[in-house]
């Protein structure tokens, strides 16, 4: 468990750096309004913000990730792991089941974090006066926000959202990681050596994490709206279902389109990522493990 732990830390911290950017587009994109939009689309969001904030403002809120990062990874990987090897022919089945549960357990980590992460993404921009009716920035940066948020709104205030985010984490790391052990098997078959290729093992990460996110990227944008509510004790939501409700409903949101919001960026960030991830975890446990105790299959190395 120690070196899937290590692994997961390393492959993390990759998909971090590469993939933030992209985060933080989706979640403009997700809470702006419809009648008063001010990114038309992914690409005139990444340029409006460059030239507004510089390209440091692509990376607001990013201690927040990193400073979870260890745990999230402890859990999701040593988790899925250590399921996975009491199944005795892992299958695409077994890494659902081990990827859900691992999912639903790194929630208590992740809930808090991506809170943080999204109220210092939008806060000082024209979405954020929107819901907030303020152009203060409050947050000096990840920790100060979970501080104050404790303080004015206690252990609840800093899991809003959680809801949303079991119901986005369980299914999602379960796709995870059943697309990476579909892909990894795929290429194998096609493979004429012992271990698959850096492309491959990037196209496989890539894939998985594409799959990942469109079996729940609904759910997703309900969580942003949710975890961006309640800022200047202001709420506009009275749970999930009013939520949806009301996106759906809201004046030019276009309807179910609403739930999509984001989505362009959100794929073209999950490739890079999730191909870094994946190809940093499994090329560290393939060189860290002593080859007697490697288990056969490319994916079981995770």
């Amino acid at each position: 468990m120690a070196l899937d732990f290590i692994g997961g830390c390393l492959g993390g911290s990759a998909g971090v750096i590469v993939g933030h950017p992209f985060d933080t587009v989706k979640v403009r994109l997700q809470i702006q309004g419809a009648s008063n939009a001010k990114y038309k689309g992914t690409f005139h969001c990444f340029s409006l913000i460059i030239k507004k904030e510089s390209v440091f403002g692509l990376y607001k809120g990013m201690a927040s990730p990193l400073a979870g990062l260890t745990f999230i990874n402890a859990i999701v990987f040593g988790v899925q792991g250590n399921m996975l090897r009491r199944f005795e022919h892992p299958t695409i089945a077994s890494n659902f089941i081990a990827g859900a549960v691992a999912g639903g357990l790194q929630c208590i980590i992740c809930c808090p974090m991506e809170l943080a992460k999204t109220r210092m993404q939008i806060q000082g921009q024209g979405e954020s006066r929107r819901y907030f009716q303020s152009t203060q920035h409050d947050y000096k940066g990840s920790i100060d926000c979970i501080k104050k948020i404790y303080h004015q709104e206690g252990i609840k205030g800093c899991y809003r959202g959680m809801v949303p985010t079991l119901l986005r984490e369980i299914p999602s790391f379960g796709v995870y990681f059943a697309a990476y052990e579909f892909f990894c098997s795929n290429f194998e078959k096609r493979s004429t050596t012992e271990h698959l290729g850096l492309v491959q093992l990037l196209l496989a990460g890539g894939f998985s994490g594409m799959c990942s996110w469109m079996s729940t990227y609904p759910v997703d944008v309900i969580k942003s709206r949710l975890q961006a509510d309640g800022m200047h004790h202001i709420n506009k939501y009275n749970g999930i279902i009013d939520c949806i409700v009301k996106s759906y409903k809201e004046p030019g949101s276009g309807g179910i389109k609403v739930f999509f919001r984001g989505l362009n960026s959100t794929l073209l960030r999950a490739f890079p990522v999730n191909a870094a991830t994946f190809t940093v975890v499994t090329l560290f446990l393939r060189y860290a493990r002593p080859k007697s105790s490697q288990p056969s299959g490319e994916s079981l190395l995770l």
